[in-house]
């Protein structure tokens, strides 16, 4: 039972070291908690492996003790003796515990090799959904799925590395100590003296060398960034002659990382030399103390090998723990980064899936931040769609023409009023179901990797076939993609850059068009469009029309309001009375609205 309590506390301490405790001890948040408690079920799903490393590190430490009284028979004993089946018999015993010992210390490694997977593979959904989730709502976050993901590496890293060993193996070392103060009082001291020295060495290389090792990760993540985001650029880059600037400016992030990891390294490494020179130092006074003590008569030479042994294995997880001190620092700083990362986006309880029987959208009094934002860009904005119709939005830019969008197609929420289908919140349903029941085409035309089919089914896994061409073909691409190599299985690189932006923008237009979905919201459709493109748009947005399905569309342009029943002018964030002189081949006073959609439209704080 004692044994079991003290694995236990062993596999406890491991727990605070890599996913309990903070590094910097300070007041802890509800928020931060719950993602602190994320990590810990996560990490409690191998608790029951990490006593089985436990149990292995308990024989792996007793079979180290091999070497010691090997070398005590063979110097007491067959020395003496100078009998040959006693030495023979010794080597026998030796081998085969050593092979025990190499076994046992394999095993635990591959255990902790699996526990490390284990903790990746539990977290790697919900890191990767997180990021996504906080990527959609910033668009300054488009560096944090590396970095999360990263982050999550290196705790797996540390925990599948040889850094746990030294915290299971460290309550071994009083064990040895006590040996050696059973063959002489005077080598006890001299190894406790030996593990303070070490211990002190420890403590000083954390204190040392923390802050330069979390500055260099940062300047590093720092020049990573840079170079990603002119390497996506590559062709703005090149075409606008920024290739020598943009080189210039990565290599000087670059430089600046290099000098702090180079500082970082060389104090770490000037600790971790000191530690190793000092161990084998002192296992040398052990020798050299032994050799004395022989020479009075009071110890036997077969001591003064085995208290050098004893001294080394004692403090060899110091040693482990000072060698392995950056994987550790760098476990914790990512620890620290995920649990907040996974406070900031919780996990959404799955809403109740909600069905839609109207194309019916509508927005009440929604004011809009962006998010990193701190003034609304969309102020009390108000309108309702109905089925069968469409309605434009146009303005100057930076009117808040696509944050509205955003905010109508769910992907930003609203800081205050409503945006609500069918009568129901969006926030009411799932991110699926909502894209399923509106369909998107942001401004910004964004395709991954993978064939156009799948770019049109949204990566679904098993899409239906002809729900894709159905969707390709209300876009007007199906024979555009047809002509491609290979047609609907034409593998995109990421961003498209394979196609041309018409062809491109036809795909996303097919994407928003997947499943039928009641309503379409469309920012700036016809940005790269042709005219006969054009014209398929407007014969898409007439045929939603006829389905009984309602679509917004987003632009500058009159031309693609053809098929728009009302056009809503924005004004610094602001919507004002549709105006039928903002519809193509009209002109003249403002709308007169229905009765029921007046009071929706207009703005309460004019």
């Amino acid at each position: 039972m004692r044994r079991d309590r003290d694995r236990s506390r062993r596999a406890n301490l491991v727990w605070r070291l890599i996913g309990m405790r903070d590094a910097d001890g300070g007041r802890r948040t509800s928020e931060r908690e719950g993602g602190r408690a994320e990590i810990r079920a996560a990490l409690s799903a191998s608790r029951s492996l990490l006593v089985w490393i436990g149990l292995f590190s308990a024989f792996v430490n007793l079979l180290m003790l091999t070497g010691p009284l090997f070398m005590l028979q063979l110097y007491d004993r067959v020395l003496t003796s100078r009998s040959e089946a006693t030495l023979l018999a010794l080597v026998a015993i030796t081998a085969f515990l050593f092979l025990m010992m190499g076994l046992l210390d394999h095993a635990r490694g591959r255990v902790l090799a699996r526990i490390g997977s284990r903790f990746q593979d539990r977290l790697d959904a919900r890191v990767l959904g997180a990021i996504l989730t906080r990527a959609g709502r910033s668009p300054g976050a488009r560096a944090e799925p590396e970095t999360g993901l990263r982050d999550l590496e290196a705790m797996q890293r540390f925990a599948s590395g040889q850094g746990p060993f030294a915290f299971f193996d460290a309550p071994w070392t009083p064990v040895f100590l006590s040996v050696l103060f059973v063959f002489h009082w005077l080598l006890g001291v001299l190894a406790v003296v030996s593990g303070a020295l070490l211990v002190a060495v420890a403590l000083a290389n954390q204190i040392r060398t923390s802050r330069l090792q979390a500055e260099a990760g940062e300047m590093g993540e720092a020049a990573l960034h840079a170079a990603e985001q002119f390497r996506a650029g590559g062709e703005t880059v090149r075409g606008l002659g920024m290739r020598r600037a943009a080189v210039a400016r990565t290599g000087t992030l670059r430089s600046r990382a290099l000098v702090a990891t180079i500082a970082a390294s060389d104090r770490g490494g000037g600790y971790a030399v000191t530690s190793r020179t000092l161990r084998l130092f002192l296992q040398s006074m052990m020798l050299g103390l032994g050799a004395w003590l022989a020479i009075r008569g009071e110890v036997t030479p077969g001591v003064m090998i085995a208290a050098s042994i004893l001294l080394g294995r004692a403090l060899a997880p110091v040693d482990l723990a000072i060698g392995q001190w950056p994987v550790l620092q760098r476990a914790l700083r990512a620890r620290k980064a995920l649990a907040r990362l996974l406070a900031e986006t919780p996990e959404e309880a799955e809403p109740m899936p909600l069905p839609v029987t109207r194309a019916l959208l509508e927005a009440r009094d929604v004011v809009v931040v962006p998010p990193g934002a701190e003034r609304p860009t969309v102020w009390n904005a108000s309108l309702r769609l109905e089925p069968g119709r469409a309605i434009g939005i146009t303005g100057p830019s930076g009117s808040g023409k696509s944050t509205l969008a955003r905010a109508l197609a769910g992907v930003w929420p609203a800081a205050s009023g409503k945006v609500t289908l069918d009568g129901a919140a969006l926030d009411q349903y799932a991110d699926e179901a909502r894209a399923f029941h509106i369909g998107w085409l942001p401004q910004e035309v964004v395709l991954f990797d993978a064939t156009v089919a799948e770019n049109i089914a949204r990566l679904m896994p098993d899409p239906d076939p002809e729900a894709v061409v159905q969707a390709a073909r209300l876009a007007a691409a199906h024979e555009m993609i047809l002509a491609l190599p290979g047609g609907y299985n034409f593998p995109v690189t990421s961003g498209g850059a394979a196609l041309s932006g018409g062809q491109r923008q036809r795909i996303a237009l097919a994407r928003a068009f997947f499943n039928d979905p009641a309503v379409v919201i469309l920012d700036e459709p016809d940005a790269h469009l042709d005219r006969a493109g054009a014209e398929a748009l407007d014969v898409a947005v007439a045929t939603l029309k006829e389905r009984g399905s309602a679509a917004v569309i987003v632009a500058h342009r009159q031309s693609a309001f053809a098929q728009c029943d009302l056009v809503f002018l924005m004004n610094d964030g602001r919507i004002a009375a549709p105006r039928n002189d903002a519809l193509p081949g009209r002109s003249g006073e403002p709308a007169r609205l229905p009765r029921r959609v007046r009071p929706a439209l207009t703005d309460k704080r004019e």
